[in-house]
């Protein structure tokens, strides 16, 4: 199956899901991230990034919870090395690799400000991915050169995913209507991605702040009010520590062995995000600039960062 037949599929049930609805408002939109965000010399590792999503309010809360926000996300992310030795598969400084996969989860807003996020991903990593294709029309289509190494990405592999994440306010003697902290922790459990990280947030008001329940951060911007009237604008910094136990497309599959090119990994690392987050009545829009630390034992590796923009509208 192309994977245009697969983003077709995806939103005509976007589509069906919104005309069926009876929430009264779902918020739809899209996640792009690629290193060329960043610069236009900047061309490595994880390349490209590309997520669309469905939100809608579910009517299951309990007395604690503001408010519980359920999504479906489809993407696909796609990683490259940095430098190629045409003839020397060996000297690849990482895989190449794709990862599709779909996604359902949800998130609590507790009236105390914490958040606690949770979802199941299904996907696969290998050429079920159709990641060679879409970068290589991609390239075509402006005018880069393509990469004629995608024999060499890792093999097939099922992909099944478990992500938790709990955030609460901390700081809260020095918070204020322009400043807030978090304390975030983040878990991924699967074939695919096995990770611990931990780190502070940071949001910096150039208008005043939301409460973490109805902002844009943890996408809480869906409400039952269809009145309100909502503007954001900050700024906010995440700097973190990644303990990765595991990372197939870099590591191969965990259950087989048909990668021809795979590195051990880096467990520890430092990861940081900075960027502005905007939104006006329906509108949500976001540009992050991400690092990640060095992942790979090897001696050409190095950190890598790129740029992540999402967009979405709240149809109510």
């Amino acid at each position: 199956m192309q994977i245009r037949t697969v983003f077709f599929i995806y939103l005509s049930f976007l589509f069906s899901l919104r005309l069926s609805s009876q929430n009264k408002a779902v918020e739809i939109g899209v996640i792009t991230e690629n290193d060329l965000y960043t610069s236009t010399k900047n061309d490595q590792y994880y390349t490209n990034g590309l997520e669309v999503f469905y939100r809608y309010l579910s009517k299951k809360t309990k007395p604690t919870v503001e408010k519980k926000i359920n999504e479906i996300h489809l993407g696909q992310y796609m990683y490259s090395p940095r430098t190629i030795y045409v003839d020397e598969k060996d000297m690849f400084d990482r895989p190449f690799a794709g990862y599709l996969f779909g996604e359902f989860g949800n998130t609590h807003f507790y009236k105390n400000q914490a958040v606690f996020k949770k979802y199941i991903q299904l996907g696969y990593v290998g050429p079920n991915s159709f990641a060679d294709k879409v970068q290589s029309g991609t390239h075509i289509l402006f005018h880069y050169p393509a990469f004629d190494q995608w024999e060499y990405q890792i093999g097939n592999t099922v992909g099944v995913q478990f992500y938790g994440m709990f955030s609460r306010p901390i700081l809260n003697s020095i918070n204020n209507k322009r400043v807030d902290f978090q304390w975030q922790t983040e878990a991924k459990l699967g074939t695919i991605f096995t990770a611990l990280s931990t780190g502070f947030v940071t949001r910096i008001g150039i208008k005043k702040l939301m409460a973490l329940s109805d902002s844009n951060f943890h996408g809480a911007s869906l409400s039952k009010d269809e009145s309100s009237i909502a503007r954001e604008l900050y700024f906010y910094m995440a700097p973190s520590v990644n303990f990765q136990i595991y990372d197939a497309t870099i590591q191969g599959g965990l259950f087989n062995d048909n990668s021809p090119v795979t590195f051990d990994l880096i467990p520890i690392r430092f990861n940081g995000e900075a960027g502005l987050r905007y939104r006006k009545n329906n509108w949500n829009f976001s540009y992050a600039f991400v690092y990640r630390g060095k992942e790979v034992k090897f001696y050409r590796t190095i950190g890598y960062f790129y740029g992540s923009i999402r967009l979405s509208y709240i149809f109510r």
